[in-house]
């Protein structure tokens, strides 16, 4: 099996679009991707929330999730958030959600109740994150740690979804999070994203491509097993400080 892992979407539908076809993706008739090989894409969370097409991102990660069976995809932390709010949790309207709400908020009554079952169908049918090829392959929205694979308590969900967070703030509200790939054995291989990068950070097999399409970087896509990288450059306005530089 092929598995075309693909970094944080948030809500850049047309770069999404123009990485399929980088890909080598066909579109059929109902303007779903479909790869001549068989290659089955993986979303590894945070699909909307800041970029400007949410909806569209939930619509085609259900259809070829949930609907066709043609690929596979794991929540992030905006994913949880989005969740939530659909549940009617009292969540903050900011850091991105606040444009996926006004995305739902332009559309008729029975759409928009159309979109919130897709979405809950789609974040309640997902693991945590995927352990695939004979357990060679691991995905993770934000990293997971050796020793939490095959575990699904309250901590690898938080490590899994937010990183390996230390509890305390960074200057510009950040989490201060610390650097665990440093210390992965290098087996097995992770695929993880959520921390902004102005290029994809391969660290003793562990590969964070979450390039920042959102703002204004690349969308990344990983190819695995034979591990290419597919990048796409960004329509949306540059913003420096939101990427990520490591110390090592």
């Amino acid at each position: 099996m092929i598995y075309d892992c693909i970094g944080d979407v948030h809500g850049c539908y047309g770069e999404c679009i123009e990485l399929f076809h980088k890909l080598g993706y066909q579109f059929n008739e109902d303007n779903i991707p479909v790869h001549p090989n068989g290659n089955t894409p993986v979303f590894i969370g945070d699909i909307t929330d800041r970029g400007p097409n949410s909806i569209e991102m939930i619509n085609l990660v259900w259809s070829l999730t949930i609907q066709r069976k043609t690929a596979l995809y794991i929540p992030g932390n905006h994913c949880n958030k989005l969740y939530r709010y659909f549940l009617g949790n009292k969540v903050k309207a900011v850091h991105g959600l606040e444009t996926t709400i006004a995305e739902l908020e332009a559309l008729s009554k029975p759409v928009r109740k159309k979109v919130r079952d897709h979405f809950m169908q789609l974040y309640e049918s997902a693991p945590l994150y995927l352990v695939l090829d004979q357990g060679k392959l691991v995905l993770a929205h934000a990293g997971i740690k050796k020793e939490f694979i095959g575990a699904t308590h309250k901590g690898v969900k938080t490590f899994v979804l937010y990183g390996d967070i230390t509890g305390k703030t960074l200057p510009d509200g950040r989490p201060e999070r610390r650097d665990w790939a440093l210390r992965h054995p290098g087996d097995p291989i992770i695929v993880y994203g959520h921390t902004p990068v102005r290029e994809p950070r391969i660290k003793n097999n562990t590969y964070n491509i979450d390039t920042g399409a959102v703002f204004g970087g690349k969308l990344t896509a990983l190819r695995y097993p034979d591990m290419a990288l597919f990048s796409v450059t960004s329509s949306q306005q540059l913003v420096p400080e939101k990427f990520h530089t490591y110390e090592h």
